[in-house]
């Protein structure tokens, strides 16, 4: 996926074996990707290394059912939510890794982490970059939302097909022509894991049960590190509507929004977002 050398990492929590690639050298920026069929650190963000890895030491979480990380059980989704058993493991990671203080980026179900983390653990947390985050969220219009129905149905019914990532994707982006035949095919491979599936079924379940994400828009307020808000104007799964309530109660916050671009900002506008996202930890670093 990238020219980088990678160095991976199996680090052992008390709820399971995480995931984590890393690469660069400099302040640790953490990087949580979204909760689609499939995805991954590397899927989420591979295109993008390359530059942040010049300036940053970057850790790419598996999170906990995703990618190369531990499958919660339904024992343990019924104990807890999904977030709150990612912002657990994260930091039992983080802290095998030798990482005190670090700058957090999250992407759709990783920004409902990467909140939970910023709310839980104040004075770890520096820098906050949230795109389209669920949890602290709130929309104004009907929920699920088109996009959140794509990943509801992918795995029911037939189960994953190509043609169903296709539509998935076409519901996750603006232009689906920016994407072609290869990048369906691979995510659609990297979604047919058994553990990942029978992970999912029970994901979604538990999503039912609790009525969707925590509502981590009530302690918004709890966030102290400074927070860059990224949308897409055409969002179609966490809608831009539901970030006013962000913009109230996060004390040093600002956002930019992005014409012509859905859920994927770090694809869908790559170049933009990786001069943002340097800019606003620069801000920080100097």
């Amino acid at each position: 996926m990238t020219d980088l050398e990678l160095k991976h990492h199996r680090v052992a929590t008390s709820l399971g074996e995480i995931a984590v690639a890393e690469t660069g050298q400099g302040p640790v920026l953490v990087m949580l990707h979204g909760g689609g069929p499939g995805a991954s650190g590397a899927s989420n963000y591979h295109q993008n290394l390359p530059e942040f890895a010049r300036r940053f030491r970057v850790l790419l979480p598996d999170q906990p059912g995703f990618g190369d990380s531990y499958r919660p059980t339904e024992q343990d989704l019924e104990k807890g939510s999904i977030t709150q058993i990612t912002a657990d493991a994260l930091f039992q990671a983080l802290d095998s890794l030798g990482v005190g203080t670090f700058h957090l980026l999250g992407n759709s179900l990783g920004g409902a982490a990467a909140i939970a983390m910023a709310q839980q653990r104040a004075d770890r947390v520096t820098r906050l970059i949230l795109m389209a985050p669920g949890g602290g969220w709130l929309p104004f219009g009907p929920t699920p939302t088109e996009g959140q129905k794509e990943m509801f149905r992918y795995y029911n019914g037939s189960g994953p097909s190509e043609k169903k990532m296709g539509a998935f994707i076409r519901t996750m982006v603006f232009d689906h022509k920016q994407f072609g035949s290869d990048v369906v095919k691979a995510r659609y491979e990297a979604s047919l894991d058994e553990s990942h599936i029978a992970f999912y079924h029970l994901y979604n379940a538990a999503f039912a049960r609790r009525g969707g994400m925590d509502p981590l828009w009530r302690d918004l307020h709890k966030i102290k590190a400074p927070t860059l808000l990224l949308w897409g104007r055409d969002d179609r799964t966490i809608t831009l509507d539901g970030a006013q309530l962000m913009l109230k109660q996060i004390s040093d916050v600002q956002l930019h929004v992005f014409g012509r671009c859905g859920h994927w900002v770090q694809l869908e506008r790559r170049r933009e977002f990786e001069q943002l996202v340097t800019g606003f930890l620069a801000e920080e670093v100097s």
